[in-house]
């Protein structure tokens, strides 16, 4: 008889200084996925999912999908929805057991309002329900607060090791193979958890340029190691504020916890010793479109304090101000703003008309007056085939509106928010990226994954907001202590 592996998981980057919390038909506005539906969504994907689903399906073992949950980045999880999807989770599990291995999907930056250590609790449920014999493994973010509770209630966890995220497929697989190797009987995987007593900056979260490039190249030349079955770099979510918030590395060996222990140490010595590295330049909007004007075009404006793949509000008119200003750059902006979106379907395309954009700016709400002409009016839905940040391959921006300015530029106007991942958010409706001087990116990195393709020329700028990158201008409760850059 095969063996029987499980798989869930509840998917989510809590971001504790939104104002809105995270609810359950958040959830369904994402993925509310149950059984076979994970394996029609997931099966063909450059998402986790899909490279655990290929694996077991390889080594001849009954993949049972069970639940997955995962919801657009955003504030904290409301208590009974949390309750909710967890109860979900756990009465599926019950009504399959026993199993020989199970695979979870968390994000590891989950927080609830009753758990700030969300991921921690519903790993800690899973293991409790199957108890020690069973192997746990499961894939994680990079961008994940790991706390011990997390490591100690599974055997092995594998996290992304590129940001923009196109390696998530191939982190699936690996987590999927360790869990297969494990039920072999060819390894024992045992894991150490090393909690740097560092959070490193936002903006310097780039996986192929520095300071990081060369902190992965560090890990990869430790990794060789006779017994090293994986190492993971967790440069952590700085908008949770959760004990675990910060950076932290995952070491798996085979059997051995004093050599995942030595080289967790020799990794945080390494980031230690380059710490001031970890810290970036900050560039103003003025400064920005200054730069833009100067640089060749496209220019990708990253809009960092309104990150919505870090769970920001996506309505940050701040930038779309400064280049009002200007008056010479053709920009694309997109704006989340129901309202604005439900005054346009009054209108015909090509009418002519003034809206209000109701945004923040510096987190003052209030509204934004321009002339626009409708150009065009769309569901919101479209595709992505191509590895991108977040694996997805289904994208929904809900009723969407698309405005123009005199001077060419375009407004976009949508009913949900959505991570910008996606070059799909424009072509799908019949936008050109390349006919624009500047487009804002609501985003840190990750829109790198899709823009720098067809953008020249990139600049992160310096935002206020909830994903703002300057982490110090937080008020933090639980954050652990001693923490760079907070305690120098």
């Amino acid at each position: 008889m095969s063996k029987r592996i499980a798989l869930l998981g509840i998917y989510h980057e809590s971001n504790t200084f939104a104002d809105k919390p995270t609810t359950f038909i958040d959830f369904e506005k994402g993925h509310s996925l149950v059984g076979e539906e994970i394996r029609q969504e997931y099966q063909e994907a450059h998402h986790e999912v899909g490279g655990m689903i290929e694996v077991i399906d390889q080594a001849g073992m009954e993949l049972i999908p069970l639940v997955f949950s995962e919801a657009t980045p955003g504030g904290t999880i409301a208590a009974e929805t949390y309750s909710t999807l967890r109860e979900r989770m756990l009465k599926s599990l019950n009504g399959i057991l026993p199993v020989d291995g199970i695979l979870v999907v968390p994000h590891g930056a989950g927080v609830s309002e009753d758990f700030l250590d969300m991921d921690g609790d519903w790993i800690g449920a899973v293991r409790e329900r199957v108890g020690a014999d069973v192997p746990i493994v499961g894939s994680l973010d990079l961008h994940a607060n790991v706390s011990p509770k997390m490591v100690e209630s599974a055997n092995a966890f594998v996290s992304y090791k590129k940001n923009p995220h196109i390696d998530q497929r191939q982190t699936g697989k690996a987590a999927a193979e360790i869990l297969v190797r494990t039920l072999n009987g060819e390894i024992k995987p045992v894991q150490a958890l090393v909690q740097v007593p560092l959070a490193i900056s936002i903006e310097q979260h780039f996986t192929s340029n520095e300071p990081c490039k060369s902190l992965y190249a560090f890990a990869e030349k430790l990794g060789s190691h006779k017994g090293i079955i994986s190492i993971s770099i967790l440069l952590g979510f700085p908008y949770a504020d959760v004990p675990e918030m910060g950076t932290s590395l995952v070491v798996v060996t085979d059997n051995d916890p004093e050599l995942a222990l030595q080289i967790g140490k020799q990794l945080e010595a390494y980031i230690l010793n380059n710490r001031e590295l970890f810290v970036g330049p900050k560039i103003d909007i003025p400064e920005a479109v200054q730069m833009a004007a100067k640089l060749p075009k496209p220019v990708l404006l990253l809009d960092m304090g309104d990150n919505i793949g870090g769970g920001s509000p996506g309505n940050n008119i701040g930038l779309l101000e400064g280049l009002e200003a200007t008056e010479n750059l053709k920009y694309f902006v997109c704006i989340y703003d129901p309202e604005a979106v439900e005054k346009a379907e009054g209108y015909q395309l090509g009418d002519t008309f003034s809206i209000s954009i109701r945004g923040t700016d510096q987190f003052t709400l209030r509204n934004l007056w321009l002339d626009v002409r409708l150009r065009t009016r769309t569901d919101g839905n479209f595709k992505e085939d191509s590895p991108r940040h977040g694996g997805q391959v289904n994208y929904y921006m809900g009723k969407t509106a698309v405005v123009e300015r005199p001077n060419g530029s375009v407004i976009m106007l949508t009913s949900l928010r959505v991570p910008p991942f996606s070059l799909g958010q424009l072509t799908s409706c019949d936008l050109d990226p390349k006919t624009f001087d500047a487009i804002v990116a609501k985003g840190v990195i990750a829109p790198l994954a899709a823009y720098a393709p067809v953008c020249p020329s990139t600049i992160q700028v310096n935002t206020r907001g909830v994903t703002q990158a300057d982490m110090t201008l937080f008020s933090y409760m639980n954050r652990r202590k001693p923490l760079y850059p907070f305690e120098i």
